[in-house]
């Protein structure tokens, strides 16, 4: 049986981005049960309430939610239980020194397999105050209105 290649998504944190403003991405390979594995290829996970942490030079994943495998028995796992993130030691160094600074989180983005291997996207992301959110909402509207616009311009014609 031949390996699985390409992309799977399984759940994207898209408040994510909206809440905060993202500096730099990282992808992080995780640690889970089979249960969770199980559940996860279901595509069933939740991102929302997310966040990851350093602790004692280990990068950890807190609070995502993956539903217990319905198939499970007494081996299944507890749905938000900490899990270790694959990062590199150069790349843990970075994200304590930056986590450090004032302002800085690491937030999960997104949730795949990548050629059958769980994956996280991590960012590293600063708070946006009330009048950023305003903003990106204008924006996105006027873009919205914009693109609208050449549509029907281009209907006219």
């Amino acid at each position: 049986m031949p390996r699985e290649r390409g992309e799977a998504i399984v759940a994207t944190n898209r408040k994510a981005r909206y809440d905060y403003h993202i500096d730099d991405v990282y992808e992080a390979g995780l640690v889970l049960t089979g249960t969770e594995v199980k559940s996860l290829r279901a595509g069933r996970a939740s991102l929302v309430d997310g966040y990851a942490a350093i602790e004692n030079g280990e990068a950890w994943l807190e609070n995502v939610h993956i539903p217990e495998f319905t198939e499970g028995s007494w081996t299944n796992h507890s749905t938000r239980r900490k899990r270790k993130l694959l990062l590199n030691r150069m790349e843990i160094n970075k994200l304590t020194g930056k986590v450090k600074e004032t302002g800085f989180t690491l937030v999960p983005l997104k949730l795949y397999f990548k050629d059958g291997r769980a994956k996280v996207e991590i960012a590293l992301a600063r708070g946006k105050k009330e009048y950023d959110k305003r903003q990106t909402l204008k924006e996105k509207q006027d873009k919205r209105e914009a693109d609208r616009a050449v549509a029907t311009r281009g209907k006219e014609w």
